[in-house]
């Protein structure tokens, strides 16, 4: 079994219908995913994105704002996000430290690579927020960063759908789930599971990306546990 992983969640999945802001509920459904990990003996880091909030590239998409200056935007927008799954975590019974790329010391620890790995020995979700703390660079990009940082065994994406396919699924009813594809496939034929830069980053460091349903219960102990039916993976 899958000894230490990195699950990387959208910001917008956190939304839930409404589309923007924070659903406890979601949280409360995260919150237990992540537990059934830790009480099976995994390792858990955790990314969140900030869409549900703000996106960087959008809020510059006008020239009004700066690029660099709405990608921050979009980082301090995955720390509320980090806030908030910690204290789901919390609520859940476990322990949990939010580090941040950005320095914030009355919310959560800078990042540290080698306090993160000791939070993980002992038991504790560390929940990683403010992106690579670089502008131009995406949470897809932070998240297989900080997993090959903390030398994670796998990197799960948790989506709103149960794996990569050729086209949208939600727009074509032909489309044609990919079950495996290389990270050369995946760069080549862009499809879109990651970024290319967290692709590349991703083939460097040999970590497999794991793209599932984080809204099918058990999904994430099932796939820790070796079941590779209920997603696509990139290697």
């Amino acid at each position: 079994m899958t000894k230490r992983v990195l699950v990387k969640f959208s910001g917008e999945a956190l939304a839930g219908e409404e589309g923007y802001g924070i659903d406890t509920q979601i949280l409360n459904f995260i919150a237990g995913e992540i537990k059934e990990l830790v009480d099976n003996g995994v390792e858990v880091g955790i990314v969140v994105g900030g869409g549900n909030i703000i996106r960087g590239v959008s809020a510059a998409a006008d020239g009004i704002i700066k690029r660099t200056s709405g990608d921050y935007m979009g980082m301090l927008a995955t720390v509320i996000n980090g806030v908030a799954i910690q204290e789901a975590l919390e609520h859940a019974g476990l322990e949990a430290r939010l580090q941040s790329a950005i320095d914030m010391q009355e919310i959560g620890e800078a990042f540290i690579v080698r306090r993160a790995r000791r939070h993980l020995e002992k038991g504790r979700v560390v929940v990683f927020a403010g992106g690579t703390g670089n502008p131009y660079f995406t949470t897809d990009t932070a998240a297989t960063l900080r997993a090959s940082e903390i030398e994670s065994d796998l990197l799960i994406k948790a989506t709103k759908v149960d794996g990569v396919y050729d086209k949208d699924p939600n727009k074509f009813n032909d489309a044609v789930k990919l079950d495996t594809l290389s990270y050369d496939q995946a760069l080549a034929d862009n499809i879109k599971v990651m970024d290319d830069t967290s692709i590349a980053l991703a083939k460097e460091n040999g970590l497999p990306i794991v793209v599932c349903n984080m809204f099918e219960k058990g999904n994430l102990l099932a796939i820790v546990k070796g079941d590779m039916t209920l997603c696509s993976v990139v290697k």
